[in-house]
């Protein structure tokens, strides 16, 4: 039997989604609450990798287990129990024995939260950038970015991907009420560090630092050294993981 988990954790406490040896992580915490409430070893297939300290608003993961979960509504309930504050499970839901919830996603969303501020109440979620920026610069170079899918010049080294193609359909910054920024990004996959080191060139292009045509120019040498240094990590949500219908359908809104 298979099952989707939709979730959202706070990364601060954990070395990323993925389970690793002798560390904290998301996945592990989760394996480890299901496999005492559900009476057999669980073991979670996410919807694809966080880095240490990034958070996720939306997350999806499945697991398999030999008998139907009863009470799935229930089961959550108890499961949220078990866990930590910083993770909560919000749905269960029984699907297609292939269904995957790495490779069937056909999209994801982060979102990077920037606050122009000292704010003691979101110093763990955004980066607090006190350098005064222009935005439309940077929405100019953001807006360039579904122009190419080579993404070698934000792709961290040694990371073993078999490629640093990736399509992205939306980049564009946007700022609240209260002038906190909101760089959204939509792509069919993403590379590790590769959010971040696009915001942090951003941000240089934000402070005139570099022309949009120059941030242009970057992603076409294809050259990790020409980009600036990732922008911190608590900024950083996964905020939407995308199914086809026949698949998964979201059931939560946050």
């Amino acid at each position: 039997m298979r099952y989707f988990l939709e979730l959202r954790y706070d990364g601060a406490a954990y070395c990323g989604w993925q389970r690793q040896p002798d560390q904290p992580t998301v996945q592990r915490t989760l394996e480890g609450a299901l496999t005492i409430l559900l009476r057999e070893k669980i073991e979670l297939t996410g919807a694809g990798r966080t880095d240490t300290g990034v958070n996720a608003s939306y997350y999806v993961a499945h697991f398999d287990c030999s008998a139907e979960v009863a009470d799935p509504v229930q089961t959550v309930y108890k499961l949220n129990f078990l866990l930590p504050g910083d993770i909560a499970v919000s749905s269960m839901t029984r699907v297609g024995d292939g269904a995957h919830a790495r490779f069937d996603a056909r999209e994801r969303e982060y979102r990077y939260f920037l606050e122009p501020r000292k704010n003691p109440f979101t110093r763990g979620c955004t980066w607090q950038y006190y350098v005064p920026l222009d935005v439309d610069r940077m929405n100019e170079a953001a807006a360039m970015l579904p122009q190419f899918d080579d993404f070698t010049s934000f792709a961290k080294l040694n990371s073993n991907n078999k490629t640093n193609i990736c399509r992205v359909m939306h980049a564009r910054w946007t700022a609240d009420e209260r002038g906190v920024l909101c760089f959204t990004i939509r792509a069919d996959r993403f590379l590790r560090n590769m959010v971040r080191s696009i915001v942090g060139t951003l941000i240089d292009v934000g402070r005139g630092r570099y022309t949009p045509e120059e941030f242009r120019a970057i992603v076409l040498a294809r050259d990790l050294s020409l980009s600036s240094a990732g922008a911190p990590a608590q900024g950083l949500f996964l905020s939407d993981v995308r199914y086809p219908a026949e698949v998964f359908t979201r059931k939560t809104n946050f």
